[in-house]
């Protein structure tokens, strides 16, 4: 383990978010975030309702390097300074990574620096110990546009699945409840701000709760929800409201009930001595009627939550220089021959859920 400190660029190219980053981690191992640049294109997708591939990549050759001279001028840096260059290189959109993955090589090769390949998930994961200074081990629960899993984090590079989605992540189904609704996009903060004007008045299910592994399973009540709505419409605006307020409170059930299992695997595989401690990331922990869900549950069980703020739970570049930071104290770095991956799961060797489409 180096023991001195680290500044470490990050670059973030894995969907929709042009992001560069310098952090720099102490010593002592404590982490700090000299600048933070986020380069969004929602206004480039938001006329598809969801993301569209080639547009993101063509939007992250224009938009990275501007992003990456601005972190290092905000961080007050030369390029030459950093200790190492970070790149998310999966999983995601391939074109996007391929354009990260081929520019931090670019810069770490002529900088003569050491460049390392970050598992996007790997830096949500390692992100509570930027913002909190949280060290291992913790239950970390994943709820982001692309994936959905709750993982116990042992070590950097070490993590074991307890449970994952076998079909829609989270917030996947929530910009495809707002689209059937026809409401804006992106749909998680759309459907959240309707459902704050409803009432969960319409029976939906609940999937997946009560099953002994904490996976999830939310295309059936995507399918429930739609057949609510084609049988009230045309749909009035508290309808919608409604239907925004009912779809969300089953998410939150499924989620408690989830994660509460989870909890239970957690203290029996680590055993009565393990610091209790729940991670959330990603962009679904911005949704305030899920947080309070956790919430209880971890007061329930006796366990502290750990939410980092809302700009590191979306896609950012500084849990990339993060991740990078930490895997560079501990001599893990990369050669030019390491690829972009669309998919790249935490666990490698969990046992495949039952279930067709589950995603790993």
């Amino acid at each position: 383990m180096t023991e001195r400190p680290l500044t470490v660029l990050g670059i973030e190219t894995s969907c929709d978010e042009t992001a560069a980053a310098v952090v720099r981690r102490d010593a002592l191992g404590r982490g700090e975030i000299l600048a933070n640049v986020v380069c969004a294109q929602l206004d480039l997708h938001a006329a598809y309702g969801g993301v569209v591939p080639e547009i993101a990549a063509r939007a992250h050759v224009d938009l990275l390097n501007p992003a990456i001279k601005q972190a290092l001028a905000e961080a007050n840096l030369d390029a030459p300074e950093v200790d190492g260059v970070a790149a998310a290189a999966g999983p995601g959109l391939i074109g996007g990574l391929i354009v990260g993955v081929t520019t931090g090589k670019a810069m770490a090769l002529g900088l003569g620096k050491p460049f390392l390949a970050i598992n996007h998930l790997e830096a949500h994961a390692l992100s509570a110990g930027l913002t909190d200074a949280l060290r291992f081990p913790y239950l970390f629960l994943l709820v982001s546009g692309g994936h959905t899993q709750l993982l116990i984090v042992k070590d950097v590079g070490a993590y074991e699945r307890l449970g994952t989605t076998l079909d829609d992540a989270l917030g996947e189904a929530f910009d495809k409840a707002a689209k059937l609704l026809g409401l804006g996009y992106p749909g998680g903060p759309e459907v959240e701000r309707h459902a704050t004007q409803g009432k969960a008045s319409i029976k939906l299910p609940r999937p997946m709760m009560g099953r002994p592994e904490p996976h999830f399973s939310l295309a059936g009540l995507k399918t429930a929800l739609r057949q609510e709505a084609t049988a009230r419409a045309p749909l009035s605006e508290q309808e919608i409201a409604d239907l925004c307020a009912s779809f969300q409170e089953a998410v939150a059930d499924v989620v408690r009930d989830r994660t509460a299992r989870a909890m239970e695997l957690y203290e029996a595989r680590l055993g009565p001595g393990a610091q209790k401690a729940l991670v959330v990331a990603g962009g679904v922990a911005a949704n305030q009627r899920l947080r309070a869900a956790l919430e209880e549950i971890a007061n329930v069980r006796g366990f502290r939550l750990v939410v980092p703020p809302p700009a590191l739970c979306t896609d950012n570049a500084a849990m990339i220089a993060w991740a990078g930071a930490e895997r560079l104290a501990r001599g893990l770095v990369d050669d030019m021959a390491a690829p972009a991956r669309a998919r790249w799961p935490l666990d490698p060797d969990a046992p495949r859920a039952l279930g067709a489409g589950v995603k790993a």
